[in-house]
């Protein structure tokens, strides 16, 4: 992680009742200091009466900017309006743990996505409840944890699980269809750090083969749905959706290829926004500023 003596770039993101005064404090805030604003994004959501911002400002080239300082008179601010807010080093990467089971294409994208830095985070470890895809982590050196789920014994993987994540200073857990559902205490520890995807057939297509279940129907568009893990089952904050056609020529196993991509895709955007700190929670939805 990089240190506040080393950050050039902050990165403010902000929730707060709406009222005037707000942006105009933030860029005075932003002036004072000696820095420029490099990406600036708003939203007042008049349904909600909230309002949301995210804010990337720098010093000049080569200079430097104190993360400390900055929080600490920042607090002023955020008081005046009743903020949420959270202020952090452009240039930080996330650690990730990524969860999976025996399929492998969500995990293999996020793995060459980090490689190539098209995700600027660092994969400190993925852990699976089976040992299929060791090989595949294996040959990124990131270590691989398997972690079964036997009968009688799920307090106690979870445990396991939760340690692996105080232990690695785990900023994000992603669920690469990690093929288990996870414990309401689970999602509690892990509520706003949590990102799961699925096919968004639910709830016509339930259970094994969905793609295949929707290949006999005849439907015409696939898709994923990448969201906040929450105890309520695949209905958490909704981040990103991909959808694709379905033509009537495809085969079972051309669908199936194409819903996975579609859920490689939703999940990547998903992780990629949030480690780049640009999604804010309303209530049950998000705000993403892409």
């Amino acid at each position: 992680m990089t240190t506040a003596q080393q950050v050039t770039d902050h990165v403010l993101t902000l929730s707060c009742p709406d009222q005037p005064g707000i942006v105009f404090a933030v860029s005075q805030f932003v002036f004072e200091h000696g820095l420029t604003i490099r990406e600036s994004h708003q939203f007042g959501d008049r349904e909600t009466g909230g309002f949301f911002m995210r804010v990337r400002f720098g010093a000049d080239a080569g200079a430097e900017s104190g993360g400390a300082e900055l929080q600490r008179d920042f607090t002023a601010v955020a008081n005046r309006f009743a903020m949420s807010w959270r202020l952090t080093g452009a240039e930080e990467k996330q650690r990730l743990l990524i969860m999976v089971s025996k399929y492998g294409h969500c995990l293999n994208d996020l793995l060459y996505r980090a490689s190539t830095g098209w995700l600027d985070v660092e994969i400190v470890a993925v852990v699976s409840n089976h040992p299929d895809l060791e090989w595949l982590v294996s040959s990124y050196d990131i270590p691989f944890h398997h972690i079964p789920l036997l009968p009688g014994r799920k307090p106690e993987a979870e445990a396991e699980l939760l340690r692996l994540v105080e232990d690695l200073d785990i900023d994000l857990v992603v669920l690469a269809r990690y093929m288990q559902i996870l414990s309401e205490d689970l999602c509690k520890n892990l509520e706003g750090r949590a990102i799961n995807i699925h096919h968004s057939m639910l709830p016509s297509f339930k259970g094994a083969r969905p793609y295949n279940q929707a290949h006999a129907r005849g439907v015409k568009a696939v898709g994923a749905t990448a969201h906040y893990v929450t105890s309520d089952l695949d209905e958490g904050p909704i981040i990103e959706q991909q959808v694709a056609r379905v033509d009537h020529a495809m085969s079972a196993r051309d669908v199936v290829e194409l819903g996975r991509d579609t859920e490689c895709l939703a999940l990547a955007w998903a992780v990629r926004w949030h480690t780049e700190n640009r999604i804010l929670l309303d209530g049950h939805t998000t705000v993403v500023f892409r």
